[in-house]
């Protein structure tokens, strides 16, 4: 396994994160399987939030680290104030947000979160409010770091510019969606896809990312093809000229270096020039061994500019 750092934390963690979106209290075996293969691997990461399957990802991983004793091994990253069915708004204001920790630590077995975020963003609420009661958290000992996910660039500058002239902890992580494939639209309504500009821009900083949906919903897997539609979903958000180019080059490439094309396109993720700590979903553990082998594959520059399309010849 390959580690990094993030920003205020001296821990090392895996630079592959396991999420959890998939386990079910009806299948604790299969969960605790995904979690012992990635733990035995190396990985230290798991990626939870509040809305997860009603809740079962957080108390699965709750279950599974009491059962192993190893809590403190484990970077817990933990999301909350997404919409729920009665409130179909961000839920980030203090309030909201204080009920989901408290009911996640509850799930959880746990007394703190390593690294927090909130899901969604509601501009309504100003930054200054969000930092502030993030830090009391961390005063508190609940939270060790916070960051972001799905929030505009310009908010996390603002964001992290309010904390520095308070000399408050800022936000840390990003975490927006980015793959080899290029989303033609949002997935949904409310998230952020990472553009050049923001690519830059992390690049500049050296603030964290933890991109969601990192290998493109498994587009390639070899599953998608130009003339298989029936996913609707899979065709709005991936399916154009471009998009198939990459993955013709990531199955090229893969040939030459006996890996899969969903390897190389996870190798791609994880090589950018910044922290980059890419989630992955398996549903099970071919999946899952598949996902780590990405982390032994290297590509040279001229073969990430080639795959994302910049250049034309290798």
């Amino acid at each position: 396994m390959k580690y990094g750092k993030i920003d205020t934390l001296d821990q090392e963690i895996s630079r592959l994160v396991l999420g959890s979106m998939v386990f079910s209290l009806n299948d604790v075996f299969a969960g605790y399987a995904l979690l012992d293969r990635f733990f035995e691997a190396g990985g230290n990461v798991v990626d939870t939030a509040y809305i997860y399957s009603g809740g079962d990802g957080e108390r699965l991983l709750g279950m599974w680290m009491k059962q192993h004793g190893n809590r403190t091994d484990i970077f817990v990253v933990g999301k909350g104030g997404h919409p729920n069915g009665k409130v179909p708004r961000p839920r980030i204001a203090p309030e909201e947000v204080r009920a989901d920790i408290d009911t996640t630590l509850i799930r959880m077995q746990t007394d703190y979160i390593d690294l927090y975020m909130l899901h969604r963003d509601d501009e309504q609420i100003p930054v200054s409010t969000v930092i502030d009661y993030f830090n009391e958290e961390i005063g508190r000992g609940r939270l060790r770091s916070v960051g972001v996910s799905n929030w505009r660039r310009q908010r996390i500058i603002d964001a992290n510019e309010y904390a520095a002239s308070r000399g408050l902890e800022g936000l840390v992580v990003s975490s927006n969606n980015f793959s080899l494939a290029v989303a033609v639209r949002p997935h949904w309504h409310g998230v952020l896809c990472v553009d050049q500009l923001t690519r830059e821009w992390h690049k500049e900083t050296q603030l964290a990312l933890m991109p969601w949906s990192s290998q493109a919903r498994g587009f390639f897997s070899g599953k998608f093809t130009p003339d298989k539609r029936d996913d609707q979903h899979m065709v709005e958000i991936y399916y154009n000229d471009e998009n198939f180019e990459r993955l013709d080059r990531a199955q090229l490439l893969g040939q030459e270096k006996r890996s899969s094309a969903i390897q190389i396109s996870l190798a791609y993720v994880m090589q950018q020039p910044f922290p980059i700590f890419p989630i992955i979903g398996p549903r099970n553990l071919d999946e899952l061994n598949s996902s780590l082998g990405a982390k032994d594959v290297e590509l040279t520059e001229k073969e990430m500019q080639w795959l994302n399309l910049e250049i034309e010849e290798l």
